[in-house]
């Protein structure tokens, strides 16, 4: 029996923004209101995540995303994940650490974030970073009412909060989580923020000027030296010298053609690939023809997707540092050989053996094999925005609040994003100096000229790449408008390691939703797969938002998922 949409569709003919949450969609929407661009109304949702969904999102994160520039007729990447600090190594991990990264002042790497949102804002944007940035101030400032999804991920990692008292003083209450509907004020990040806006009104020059000024308030001025002073009295690695010569690259995307669609994701350093790997995979099976949710079409996807894994383990990792074979993973032919690995009526147990691929070796992590119930991953908002002129903008902000100490006076913490790499010689993401970690989360943009401009991406860990998969052959593959397409029950497979340390797997585990028929279960069990059901919009699943704007007509749909925060604001 279908299951009938929580939220409506919202339609509009000028401008959308979608974000994960509801006051960082009003953020964006006010920046489009007031004459901005995409860009504008995307970094303003951005930064209003790492405030509003600060329990996934730091503003001192990172900020990967996608902008596809309607001037210039191209798209755009925008790194957005900082590097390891220069005292980093892998030989601290594993000597020191027992081959771990434990949880803390370890895990830092250079903050990104603020310097990717001001990048995109002087590279694509049209206004100032005190503007877009207001929004955020004054959610910060006065505060906002805890929402159920921060609730329970704040409940779920009490205790690590109450591992530092700055994180406990801000995003606790009287020492216990904070109920929905509660009032959480940031009064230090506010100040933090206000002080970047500050110095780029006091900077002469132009609009790029007073950006750079913004910049250099958080990467050399006050912010970074409370942030290094900070490292070097607790035992930290982050030095002056790492915060002040990071940039964030500016790149070409990866992408692929999927039925006359151009699917785009930024490059290896994080799993977006991955996406890409699905599609070129799935071209050589008739989808249509096995049906929606059909026990042998999410028996095909989780195969599929189980071997792409198998290969991002063996082969991603940053391609500043190693290289990475990406023509060879995305070419027609390497996906026609890795299809014969997928058995029609039979799973495999865990993760598959990866593709053999002359000339690269590396080896795969050897996961612990944690058997208990699945939980969803705890990271990540997202946010795009489609504008009237073409402009089109994806990004995917992140980084919790509960991996490492907040910075006092700051109001935030630094980016722990170091938990993504692997403490072990010969790994593909092993830790390095100057390397970045392989990142989850990858936000995507599907376009075809004259038609079709889509913006796409999730929270969710491993699940993003796997539910905006199943959210975009949803959209092309079976016609379903964009909200219902998001809607829909959905899958994840949790055979690899996490990307996420301790990086365990669960061999075989397939988390299905209800609403995907309980014979369609049955007959996946028989195939072997280890069902795990969930209830209705599991947050196990990702929490997809996109925009589908169709170039044809005009009109411009969003989809927000209620199994997260997400809402969608148009005109």
């Amino acid at each position: 029996m279908p299951v009938l949409p929580q939220q409506p569709m919202v339609t509009a003919r000028r401008h959308m923004c979608v974000a994960g949450h509801y006051l960082a969609t009003e953020a964006g929407a006010a920046m489009l209101e007031a004459g901005g661009n995409a860009v504008d109304a995307g970094v303003a949702a951005g930064i209003a995540l790492g405030v509003v969904h600060s329990d996934q999102v730091q503003f001192s994160g990172v900020a990967p995303m996608l902008v596809y520039s309607a001037e210039r007729g191209e798209v755009f990447s925008i790194a957005g994940l900082g590097y390891w600090p220069q005292a980093a190594s892998l030989e601290l991990f594993r000597d020191r650490h027992g081959g771990g990264i434990p949880v803390g002042l370890l895990r830092t790497v250079v903050p990104a974030a603020p310097d990717a949102w001001i990048t995109a804002l002087a590279e694509f944007g049209t206004m100032p970073f005190s503007e877009v940035a207001a929004p955020a101030i004054r959610y910060a400032r006065e505060g906002f009412t805890v929402h159920p999804v921060m609730a329970a991920f704040i409940e779920r990692y009490r205790d690590r909060y109450r591992m530092w008292p700055g994180n406990a003083a801000i995003w606790l209450k009287d020492g216990e989580p904070p109920a929905a509907g509660d009032l959480l004020v940031q009064a230090d990040l506010a100040a933090a923020l206000q002080y970047m806006a500050d110095e780029e009104g006091a900077a002469s020059g132009g609009r790029r000027d007073g950006l750079r000024a913004a910049r250099d308030a958080f990467y050399v001025g006050d912010i970074a030296k409370k942030i290094t002073a900070y490292h070097e009295e607790n035992g930290g690695l982050l030095s002056a010298a790492d915060l002040a010569g990071y940039r964030t690259p500016v790149e070409a995307p990866v992408s692929i053609g999927f039925r006359d669609v151009q699917v785009y994701s930024c490059r290896p350093w994080c799993q977006g690939p991955t996406l890409l790997q699905m599609l070129r995979l799935l071209e050589g099976f008739d989808l249509a023809g096995l049906g929606h949710n059909s026990a042998g079409y999410i028996h095909t996807l989780a195969e599929a997707i189980k071997l792409v894994f198998a290969d991002r383990e063996k082969f991603f990792g940053d391609p500043d540092v190693i290289d990475v074979p990406m023509d060879r993973l995305l070419s027609e032919d390497y996906a026609a050989g890795r299809r014969t690995d997928i058995d029609a009526d039979r799973a495999w147990p865990g993760m598959p053996p990866p593709g053999d691929i002359e000339g690269y070796g590396g080896l795969c992590f050897i996961p612990p094999v944690d058997r208990s119930a699945s939980i969803a991953a705890a990271d990540t908002s997202y946010a795009c925005a489609v504008d009237g002129a073409g402009n089109v903008f994806s990004a995917t902000p992140s980084d919790v609040s509960f991996d490492g100490p907040a910075i006092p006076g700051l109001g935030f913490c630094p980016s722990s994003r170091g938990s993504q790499s692997f403490a072990l010689a010969g790994h593909a993401s092993a830790v390095a100096p100057g390397k970045r970690p392989r990142l989850t989360p990858n936000p995507a943009l599907a376009l075809a000229p004259g038609r079709l401009a889509m913006p796409f991406g999730a929270p969710g860990g491993d699940a993003q790449p796997q539910g905006m998969l199943q959210v975009l052959l949803n959209h092309l593959v079976f016609g379903m408008d964009i909200q219902p397409a998001v809607e829909a029950p959905r899958f994840s497979t949790h055979s690899h390691p996490n990307s996420f340390e301790p990086h365990e797997a669960k061999p075989g585990r397939l988390v299905v939703e209800e609403g995907i028929a309980p014979e369609v279960g049955a007959d996946l069990a028989r195939r072997g797969h280890d069902v795990e059901w969930h209830g209705v919009r599991s947050d196990l699943v990702a929490g997809v938002c996109a925009i589908s704007a169709n170039l044809e007509t005009g009109l411009i749909c969003g989809g927000a998922d209620p199994r997260r925060s997400g809402r969608a604001m148009g005109r």
